[in-house]
This record gives structure tokens, C-alpha cells and sequence, in this order.
């Protein structure tokens, strides 16, 4: 086992000024390099009017930095663009982001870097009650997307057997669950109920497989109470939110406790909740965009990093768990620029989730956007679960209602033939122009 893998446990408890603290140290080592190393970061802050480093307590001056940014800069510097602190032969890990929100990413990571991935999926584990007794099966297909690769590799160093899902069909994966008696399971919230539900078709109840702990990131979907209620209740098992991304990396974690929300890792990341138009600060309780600064990633950096995820800071204090890391109220909300304007009404597609997994009859549906009269319209399909379709009318008047009430909203349901819709291993994508 590699103990360099691990931090120290009791940095996560640290009092919040030494945690801050710890930060502004991190903050400054990695201005200092970025400004002498990093063409990129230094390119940009010398057009914002630098002339030296950047101060530690500068950071809240320096300019935002957009995937956007990141993608053009690769276009003009082919192929992996300019944002590289160290010479290219001393990288050896290469992903891409999913591309669901555009033309993918190429990151690339030192060992250095990758092995911080490593250490907060190690924390990640810890967070949610892993131990050196659990087997963990990752079920997904490990392609160029990042994805699940870190918690893959992170899991023999904490001292747990890895089990791989790549080049399996959901049915192999099932049975591989079973066979080897996996006791977690890691993917995304979609593709757990999915399995879940294959389970069911072939006369096996998920429930009783060994699963104990389910961990998912990829989609909002194991934050929202419905979904997290249906994954736990079909597995039988505690499931916990994560949340990451190629670009910035695993940045948060559900604790044992689970207080609603999840965590930032601030031993890694310096974390702020803008105003989406203004940027302006946040106040608590009040939702924003999360701006990400990676502390311990000094090969592929992000400086104040608009990550478009809709967010609510919780007031500071001590979790229950220990911690005093920041508190996302809720997980990530949504995406900034997934809000849709319905006939007047601004909605999210968790809140469109939320409702529909609140009913258990519900398998998969998919949201279809129109325009109509000049504004956009939302028709929902919906396919229910099997011996659910005899009660189709009256389910499909109950959820017309349950949406109205909850989102003061109508919108027309359609209910989908058994199997029709599709589904997802990776980030789903379930809404999309008629």
C-alpha cells in the first residue's frame, strides 16, 4: 500500500484559519510557479497589468479563467495548448473532458498531478466509510474521458481489491458484482438505477447483492433527494455524492454524515460563489457559480476557474463529521447555462428530476425542447417501470399535477413504450430540441 497516497487525516479537521492558512501557502508556491513556469498564466496576467507574480493576496484581482479560454488556447497552440508548467516529456497522463458541453478538452497530468488525483479519490473514499475490507467495482468503460480513472487507481492505495467494468455490458457488470462480491459501487447515478433495473428484469433484487456503499458523480442526480432516496432504496445501500471535472478535478465529496450537501476539498482547492452575469460574491444561502482555484495540480492549473455549476454556499462552520471544509447546499444545483425559460418559467432539469424519480413507477424520461409562439415550450417522455404501463392514464395525470404543483408550471407528459428511451453509463442527456 502506498501511504504516499494518503494525507494526513487530521488536516481535514483543521480549525478554519489554519485551514486558510494552509491555503494562502499553497496559493503562494503556485503563483510564484505558474508566473515563472507557465506561459499561459503568465501571458494572462501580464495583459491584466502585472508586471511581477501575482501576491497571494491579489488572487480575488486576477482575472477568471473559462474553458473557452483553455479550447482556444489549444487551437492555437496545437495540440495540447500552452497552459504546461513543465516540458511535455514530463507528463504521463492524458484524458479529455465528456464533450456534452461542447468540443472536448485534452488534459495532461504529471505524476505529480495524477497522483494528487489519487489522494482526493483516497479522501473521497474515506469521506464515505471505504475500508481496506471493501471491494470496489467502477462500472464504467474507462475511454479518454477521465471519468472514473482516478478512483480506479486510487482504490489499491488505500488497500481495497479494484474491480474493472470496462469492455463489459450491464449484464456482465451485474454479474460481475455479484461473482466477486463487490462491495462498492462507483458510477453515475443514472447508470445505478439503470443496473438496478436490469437486475429486476432478470429476477434478481439488487438489494441483496453485497453493495454497501454506492459513490456516483457525471450528472446532480445523487444530490437530489428522489434520486438518492431510489438509488439507496434499489441497492439496499448508503449512497454518496461526488463531484469533479477533467479540467479542474475531484473537488467534492458527500461525508459519512451526509448533511445535505457536499463538500469542497479545500486542502486542494480554494472555492467562490459568483454572481453567474455579475460575478460578484455570493451570499450565503443564495445560489451561484463556483469558481475553482486547484492548489496541488501545478502541471495542468486552473486559476480561478468559472466551472459553470450552479451552487449554494452553506454558512461557514464544523460538520458533523469533522470538517470545516465549505458545505454546497444541495450538491451542484445544475449547470449555469442548463437553465431552461418555459413559457415564462425559469427551470432546472434537476427540478424536473426531482419530481419525476419522486414516483417510483417512473424508469427513464426525456425532456423535448420547441418553440412555440415565440417561447419555448417542454414536452416530457416518460417511460414506466415494467407492470406499472396498466396504470399509465392515471400515472400520467398524477405526475402532470406533481409538476404543475411543484414547478407552477404545465407541462405535457407522453408516455414512452417499455425500453424506448435511452440510457446512459457516462453523463446523460436527457434533455435536448424536439
Amino acid at each position: 500500500m502506498n501511504q504516499d497516497c494518503f494525507l494526513d487525516p487530521q488536516l481535514e479537521t483543521l480549525d478554519r484559519p489554519s485551514l486558510v492558512g494552509l491555503q494562502q501557502s499553497k496559493l503562494k508556491r503556485m503563483l510564484d510557479l505558474l508566473w515563472n513556469r507557465n506561459s499561459f498564466y503568465r501571458c494572462k496576467w501580464e495583459r491584466a497589468g502585472w508586471k511581477s507574480a501575482p501576491r497571494a493576496e491579489d488572487f480575488r484581482r486576477l482575472p477568471f479563467t473559462t474553458k473557452q479560454e483553455l479550447l482556444d488556447d489549444a487551437s492555437c497552440n496545437p495540440p495540447y495548448g500552452s497552459n504546461l508548467t513543465f516540458p511535455l516529456q514530463d507528463y504521463i497522463r492524458l484524458h479529455h473532458t465528456s464533450g456534452t458541453t461542447g468540443k472536448p478538452l485534452v488534459v495532461l497530468d504529471t505524476a505529480e498531478s495524477w497522483a494528487n488525483w489519487k489522494r482526493c479519490w483516497a479522501m473521497i473514499f474515506r469521506a464515505a466509510g471505504v475500508s481496506r475490507q471493501d471491494r470496489i467495482y467502477v462500472a464504467f468503460s474507462f475511454g479518454p474521458f477521465v471519468g472514473f480513472w482516478a478512483a480506479f487507481e486510487a482504490a489499491p492505495e488505500i488497500g481495497c481489491l479494484a474491480l474493472s467494468g470496462g469492455g463489459q455490458s450491464s449484464e456482465q457488470r451485474l454479474k460481475a458484482i455479484f461473482e466477486h462480491r463487490a462491495t462498492v459501487l462507483v458510477c453515475t447515478p443514472s447508470y445505478a438505477l439503470y443496473l438496478a433495473q436490469l437486475a429486476h428484469e432478470q429476477g434478481i433484487d439488487p438489494a441483496q447483492s453485497p453493495i454497501r456503499l454506492t459513490i456516483h458523480a457525471g450528472e446532480p442526480g445523487a444530490s437530489i433527494p428522489s434520486t438518492k432516496e431510489r438509488i439507496q432504496e434499489a441497492w439496499g445501500a448508503r449512497c454518496h455524492d461526488h463531484a469533479g471535472a477533467s479540467e479542474v478535478g475531484p473537488w467534492g465529496f458527500e461525508c459519512h454524515r451526509q448533511p445535505g450537501g457536499i463538500h469542497v476539498d479545500e486542502l486542494d482547492f480554494i472555492c467562490e460563489c459568483r454572481d453567474p452575469k455579475a460575478l460578484e460574491t455570493v451570499a450565503p444561502a443564495k445560489s451561484g457559480e463556483l469558481i475553482l482555484s486547484n492548489l496541488n495540480r501545478p502541471g495542468f492549473p486552473v486559476i480561478r476557474y468559472r466551472t459553470g455549476d450552479l451552487v449554494c454556499f452553506h454558512q461557514e462552520g464544523r460538520c458533523a463529521c469533522g470538517r470545516c471544509f465549505q458545505l454546497l447546499q444541495g450538491g451542484v444545483l445544475g449547470r449555469v447555462d442548463d437553465m431552461m425559460i418555459i413559457r415564462g418559467v425559469n427551470v432546472y432539469p434537476s427540478a424536473i428530476e426531482s419530481v419525476l424519480r419522486s414516483f417510483r413507477e417512473v424508469a427513464e424520461f426525456e425532456g423535448l425542447l420547441s418553440q412555440h409562439k415565440g417561447m419555448q415550450q417542454l414536452d416530457l417522455r416518460v417511460e414506466l417501470q415494467p407492470g406499472s404501463q396498466e396504470r399509465g392514464a392515471a400515472l400520467k395525470e398524477r405526475i402532470q399535477q406533481e409538476l404543475r404543483a411543484r414547478l407552477s408550471l404545465r407541462i405535457d407528459v407522453e408516455l414512452a413504450e417499455s425500453g424506448s428511451l435511452p440510457r446512459y453509463e457516462l453523463k446523460s442527456r436527457r434533455f435536448r430540441a424536439k
